[in-house]
């Protein structure tokens, strides 16, 4: 079991697999200020590690400078032991990231089924040509069609994006970032904006696909779903990392309880 020594964190893969992705003393500042400091932290295959923090806590910050949407100031980030640091975001996307975003990003125009199909190589580049589905490989269609089915939306294929509930529109990211076939599918706080039915058939969905990606990352503000669903649970503040450990460990931790709460305050974080 991860222990927890003061500041800093000791923590070992639940198996002996090498880790699918290492992050090793990752710093992004923009200017003066410093949205990741030096953040050590590994996800094993076969792991669902959760990652909370207050706003500003430098969750997203995270995310986007592992799959190069931000380029890092320092430190190293590998993906089955390649470093992706140096690299390009559509690159380190073909090498087995998947994720999806805190603010919905769809093709509003386009229908449930092509917004899945831009995920495959041959769209990567011009989204668009997923409209003309007449050349579109028989075996694509197929396998966008079945990610849809995992996520309860087959029957929506043939609808515009943009008239999909706002708890479908999130499960059609997800569906999106798994088309692409990660290795380790990053969600950035899935959740949000949920009520509690949609939040409760978010937490079935993310333990079906499981099966289907070796490891998450799992950003999140709801904290039933951290403790529901996750392995293991990191937490930061100010851009770094102030515990690990079980949900329960961290979110009885004195440093986590004061960055949520402000004090010192012994009541367990239920936010």
């Amino acid at each position: 079991m991860p222990r927890i020594q003061g500041r800093r964190i000791m923590s070992q893969p639940p198996n002996h697999l090498p880790p699918v992705l290492v992050v090793r003393d990752l710093c992004k500042y923009f200017g003066g200020v410093k949205a990741l400091d030096g953040i050590d932290l590994h996800v094993a295959p076969g792991e669902l590690l959760g990652v909370i923090g207050p706003n500003g806590a430098g969750k997203t910050a995270l995310i986007n400078t592992i799959t190069g949407f931000y380029r890092a100031t320092s430190g190293c980030v590998e993906l089955q032991g390649q470093e992706v640091s140096h690299l390009p975001m559509h690159q380190i996307g073909r090498l087995g990231i998947g994720r999806t975003f805190q603010n919905i990003r769809l093709f509003k125009r386009m229908t449930v089924l092509e917004n899945v199909l831009v995920a495959f190589k041959q769209f990567s580049k011009s989204p668009f040509l997923s409209f003309f589905r007449n050349g579109t490989p028989k075996a694509d269609i197929t396998s966008a069609m079945n990610w849809l089915e995992q996520l309860q939306l087959a029957d929506h294929a043939n609808d515009l994006a943009g008239s999909l509930s706002y708890g479908d529109a999130r499960r059609l990211e997800i569906a999106r970032a798994l088309a692409g076939n990660p290795q380790l599918l990053l969600l950035d706080e899935p959740a949000a904006g949920m009520n509690d039915a949609e939040t409760e058939q978010l937490t079935q969905d993310i333990r079906k696909i499981r099966q289907h990606v070796s490891s998450i990352l799992l950003i999140e503000h709801d904290m039933g779903v951290i403790r529901a669903l996750s392995d293991r649970v990191v937490a930061m503040d100010y851009g770094k990392k102030i515990a690990e450990g079980t949900a329960r460990e961290v979110l009885e931790h004195p440093e986590v309880l004061r960055a949520y709460l402000g004090g010192d305050e012994e009541d367990e974080v239920r936010t």
